[in-house]
């Protein structure tokens, strides 16, 4: 190691007795000398006196010795250490030298000591996020360390394929729903637009889904959430990023785009990490929200994290999908639905989407306590109106056209056959009594009707259809600062919800034809 040369306080040099005055005697009186001791010369030998007086030429002596019989190398060790060992102790400026202080203590100091050499072994990148993405492509800032959630490590294991046969032949109209893992295999690809065509939608469709996306992309916040607020116009009443940012995922996301691939990676690779940070170890994920919205923001933040795990089997998304999945399970109430509070009672509204984001859970190869779904069962049948078809926000209430469409929506994923009592009353009440009407906007319940109905098919389905694709196109912006969304204004819970809460679920209804695969025909498919 080399030692720069560093600047130290000047020794005092030898007194020289001809400049300086004697100093006082401390020894005992001698007789008098000649002249001659007036500069007195030291002891020619080394023999000690035992005298008081003799003590400092005694060391003087010994240290000379010393010095002289100790090996060169082990001298120029010594002087280094004490160098080394009095710089890294003195903490004050050099030119404070009236006083000196030494203090033990690890420094705060981020800059390294210039006097010592040193190595530090390489840091191993942030191994958290498995994902092939390049930094200069994403454009983001460094990635931020995530918070542990404690899960066992039973959920690491290996990820179920999900690029299995796409249709079964032996699969009828009559039969229950498909294997889950198939959901989302027709978002992208040949099979995207297999599916578009086969289903009734067209160009117009698309071009609406990405003037809608595009509108989205600009109002994405910096750290990566979104607004209910803004920064657009007629904004929701109340703020909720949680069910904003989980939204605008589930809307990218049914276009074919994930956090490792498509058109809006960036902005869901930003979003990701934003709602990841959020959960707590419950895997709660809407605690900063308010009241009766936080189960609402939960369930749709959980669809939005399973869904993007089963899109890409990313080992880094899964421990908190699991977790979500965790939550629900753990939190569904006696009855077998979910509301406000965790175990406490249960709505049709809030259990649709949990049972949403537990499908998607499930398709994804997470894992599902099977235990749930039968007590999900006997609450939709305790909703149900049975033959005559209807369901309810509550037992024994009367039905509505949302409750009905989510109604039957969940049972269908919930494994009821086409044929089920009821179901084709209750869809064909919704597009003959209920059809989309422009001047009667209700995003919310055409959300539902437009996914049951695709589901169900037929010629039930191509009437809705005709209909939704005119009418949806015709209402979104066209120009101006909010070209591509849609406006809230005259819709039934617009007013409330807000802009970007019509323009995520109008671009889920025109998403339809792909964003999930039909859980009956799919032989016709075929």
């Amino acid at each position: 190691m080399i030692l720069s040369s560093v600047a130290l306080p000047k020794r005092h040099s030898r007194v020289d007795s001809q400049q300086h005055p004697q100093p006082r005697k401390r020894w005992r009186e001698s007789p008098p000398k000649s002249d001659s001791s007036a500069n007195p010369e030291p002891p020619q030998t080394g023999e000690a006196n035992v005298t008081d007086g003799s003590i400092p030429a005694r060391i003087r002596t010994w240290s000379r010795q010393t010095l002289n019989e100790m090996p060169s190398w082990l001298v120029s060790l010594v002087a280094h250490l004490a160098v080394l060992l009095g710089l890294a102790l003195i903490s004050r400026s050099a030119h404070q030298t009236d006083r000196i202080e030494l203090q033990f203590r690890q420094s705060d100091d981020p800059v390294a000591d210039e006097l010592v050499e040193f190595s530090i072994a390489s840091v191993a990148p942030l191994d958290a996020l498995e994902t092939s993405i390049e930094e200069d492509q994403v454009d983001i800032e460094a990635l931020d360390s995530f918070a542990l959630i404690e899960i066992s490590d039973e959920i690491f294991s290996a990820v179920p394929k999900l690029d299995a046969d796409l249709f079964d032949p032996t699969v009828s109209s009559t039969s229950s729903v498909a294997k889950p893992e198939n959901m989302f295999e027709g978002r992208r690809g040949a099979m995207k637009q297999k599916l578009l065509r086969r289903y009734g939608g067209d160009q117009a469709t698309e071009d609406a889904v990405s003037a809608g996306l595009v509108w989205l992309k600009r109002q994405q916040l910096r750290n990566g959430s979104w607004s209910l607020h803004g920064p657009y116009a007629n904004g929701a009443r109340g703020e909720n990023q949680t069910s904003a940012t989980a939204m605008a995922m589930l809307a990218f996301m049914g276009a074919g785009s994930t956090h490792r691939g498509g058109p809006y990676q960036k902005e869901l690779l930003r979003a990701a990490r934003w709602l990841v940070a959020k959960q707590d170890r419950q895997g709660f994920l809407a605690g900063s929200e308010m009241g009766h919205e936080r189960m609402y923001s939960q369930a749709q933040a959980t669809i939005a994290l399973c869904e993007l795990y089963a899109m890409t089997g990313d080992s880094w998304i899964r421990p908190y999908a699991q977790s979500a999945c965790d939550f629900a399970v753990a939190s569904q109430s006696p009855q077998g639905g979910w509301r406000y509070q965790p175990r406490m009672d249960s709505d049709t509204s809030v259990t649709g989407w949990f049972v949403m984001g537990l499908k998607s859970g499930d398709a994804g190869g997470l894992e599902v306590d099977p235990y749930i779904w039968p007590k999900i069962e006997r609450y939709f049948d305790s909703v149900s109106q049975g033959y005559t078809g209807g369901y309810s926000y509550m037992p024994n209430l009367a039905a509505s056209p949302a409750m009905t469409a989510e109604g039957v929506l969940c049972h269908q994923y919930l494994g009821r056959p086409r044929t089920m009592p009821g179901m084709a009353q209750s869809l064909d009440t919704l597009v003959q009594n209920h059809p989309v009407k422009a001047n009667e906007a209700d995003v919310y319940y055409w959300y539902y009707a437009t996914q049951a109905l695709h589901h169900y098919g037929g010629p039930l389905w191509n009437q809705w259809n005709e209909e939704m694709k005119a009418t949806l196109p015709a209402r979104q912006e066209k120009r101006g600062r909010e070209h591509g969304s849609w406006s809230p204004t005259g819709d039934a819970w617009g007013g409330y919800a807000g802009r970007l809460y019509t323009t995520c679920l109008s671009i889920y209804c025109l998403e339809v034809y792909y964003r999930h695969l039909p859980l009956y025909d799919h032989a016709e498919v075929d």
